[in-house]
Order: C-alpha cells, then structure tokens, then sequence
C-alpha cells in the first residue's frame, strides 16, 4: 500500500467554480472537458473507453480503485481520460484476481487524479450548470494562472478527436477462418464490441478513422461497422461520405454511439451537444419496436435531433432514452442500416442490448442469401 498523498489540489471549472480535494499521487496539472459516470463498477473499462478521450472523469461512486486492476478489463490500449476527480480513492485493493493496483496503472500511463473531492456537490453542479471545460492541479496558488491556461483548451463542441485514438493501420481481429467478414471503422473502438462481433462468428478488419469505401470494400467484407468515439461527430466528413457510399450501395451497416450519430449525419440529421450528456451502466431505453425496456450501458455528450429524425422519410426511430425522450437508435426504412446511441457491448453494463449485434449478424447472412 502506498503513502497516500496529502497535498491540497484545485478542481476549477471554466466559469471560476473552485471545489477543493487532495493529489492522489504526486505533483499534477490535467485539462479536459469535466464530466461524470454513475457507474457502481468497471472504473477500468471507463478509464480506457477511447469515447472518453480529453475528459476529466467525475466517479459517482464513492469508493474507487478498492478491487484493483486486472489486464483483461481495458476497452484499449492504455488510459483515455485526461484525469480523475474521486471522493475516496484505494490505494490498497482486496481482489484475488487483481494484477495490480489502480495508483500503479495510474502511474505507467501517467494520469493525474484528485480525491476527497465533494463528489456529489460537483456533479450537482455539472447538472445544473452543464459539462464544461476544466483543470485539476497542485498548482493551488496559482488560480489566475490556471484560469488563462484554461481558456486555451478548446470546447468539445467542433472538436474532431477521433484521429486521436483511432487506428494508425489497419488491423485484424477474430478467427480468420469466420463465415462472416466485418469492416469496422476504428473512431473509437472499443474491444468488447469486437470481442461480440468475433464471437458471433465474425472476422473483422479494423480500419482507420478517415479510411475511404474503396479501402473497405477492397476486402471484399460482408459486413461494415462504424463504432463508437470521441468528440463531435459533425466534422468526420470522412466517415459521413463512407456511410452515405455503404447506404447507396444498401450494404449492411451498422453503429455505434459516435457511428450512430454519423449514420444520422449523413442521412442529413442534424446532431447537438448536450447539457451534460448521458455516462452511466443504467440508462433506461424502450425499444419501440418490441415495446420492451432495456437498462443500457451510455457515454455520449452529443445526441441527433429528434424532430429531424421523425420527419425523415427514410428514417423510423427504433429507441428511446426514457430519461429525456432523446433519440437512442433508429433504422433506415429501405436500407440495410441501423444505429443505436448506446452501448450493447457494456463493458461495464448489463447485457441486455447484446440482442444488436444478433441482429446485424442477421442482416449480414440475409444480405449474402439474397447476393
């Protein structure tokens, strides 16, 4: 167990509110657009949900890092959040299957966290006051400072991120003797949703962000997918003119959260941020063609506009958050398309979306009986 650092750190917002909390580790400085998950569990597999790339991470739960890590529960290949800000972080941990602790896999990807933050009040605040720009810091005596630094960090809204995170090449993923082929679209991706697609009998091919239809197609796939991510949607041009060139072509398709809303972008359907989004592993959603409820896994700071969406003549809306009545999925009428905003993979979450990748499974064999 390691000594648990007593130096005073800042969390200060981007409209001058100061909460005050303790440096888990040593001297620190992050920035990133402030945010929060309601999540009980899998404060791994949020830490490295590339989606969450240049946020700063508000944990509802009271106690984080008590069971330690394990290598098997990334969504990537390191760390995508900009920094923690937690009430009691652990630097001990109890769990027999844990590969270490949280403040070690802190430390290898050098991330920055602040605890013994009023967790509940912040948030309270987000909510009322909405996602905003922040920084975390030791540098206590130099809020002036901070603040100027502060105003340089650029809003999420128009910010492109995915060429962050996304793929420099393109990769494989799953047994490459699989009936079914998959291109996905990396802007994003998480590992669970190619672990679901693999499981099912997919090979998939990992592609980049800006990766062109004749790239994708030149593999000859079965399927494309367009996954999740980080940042506004609006400008991966890129990724809109793949969709538009796949729903011409009525190509299987299929997306994810960030993919859903470029699905809905190139259809013409316009997409805005939120107050402050939806992150957490109990989301409510009615599934309007079963009529039947689901608890989701979200983590989304942009949605498409509802109205748009019920006024397309290709589009019918196939879920609803419960919540706020946003629009969380939607098929096209006349093509082999659909989108969900949420996440069926989980990682953390309940399971009960995981019916989606079923159902894209099904579009893809159906689509090769009738080729």
């Amino acid at each position: 167990m390691k000594y648990q650092s007593k130096k005073k750190a800042v969390v200060l917002l981007a409209d001058g509110t100061i909460f005050y909390g303790k440096a888990v580790g040593g001297d620190g400085t992050a920035f990133g657009e402030i945010c929060f998950n309601t999540g009980m569990t899998g404060y791994q597999e949020i830490f490295t949900d590339p989606s969450y790339f240049g946020q700063l991470m508000v944990t509802t739960n009271a106690h984080i890092g008590n069971y330690g890590v394990n290598n098997d529960e990334v969504e990537s290949d390191s760390i995508k959040i900009a920094g923690l800000i937690c009430k009691n972080f652990n630097y001990d941990y109890s769990r027999v299957a844990a590969d270490g602790s949280l403040q070690d896999f802190f430390d290898a990807n050098n991330l920055f966290a602040v605890s013994d933050v009023d967790t509940r009040a912040l948030v309270a605040y987000i909510r009322d006051n909405g996602a905003q720009n922040a920084v975390i810091s030791t540098d206590v005596d130099n809020i002036e400072g901070l603040k100027r630094q502060l105003a340089e960090v650029p809003n999420m809204d128009g910010l492109e991120l995915a060429s962050k995170v996304s793929t420099k090449e393109p990769y494989f993923f799953g047994d490459k003797n699989a009936t079914i082929k998959i291109a996905a679209v990396d802007i994003g991706v998480k590992k669970n949703i190619l672990r679901n697609l693999a499981k099912r009998g997919a090979y998939i091919k990992v592609f980049p962000y800006n990766a062109t239809f004749e790239e994708l197609s030149a593999w000859d796939p079965d399927g494309y997918f367009i996954s999740n991510g980080p940042g506004d949607p609006q400008p991966l041009k890129e990724a809109q003119q793949l969709a538009k060139e796949i729903i011409a072509r009525d190509l299987p398709l299929f997306g994810i959260c960030l993919g859903h809303q470029v699905i809905a972008l190139a259809n013409g359907i316009s997409t805005y941020k939120m107050h402050h989004g939806h992150r957490g592993i109990n989301h409510p959603v009615k599934n309007l063609l079963t009529g039947k409820g689901e608890i989701t896994s979200q983590n989304h700071g942009f949605a498409i506009n509802r109205e748009e969406a019920e006024a397309h003549p290709e589009i019918e809306i196939t879920h609803l958050h419960l919540n706020d009545g946003t629009v969380a999925g939607i098929r096209m009428k006349n093509k082999n398309c659909f989108s969900v905003q949420y996440h069926p993979e989980a990682s953390p979450g309940p399971h009960d979306a995981e019916y989606l990748f079923d159902q894209f499974i099904e579009n893809i064999t159906k689509a090769k009986v009738t080729a």
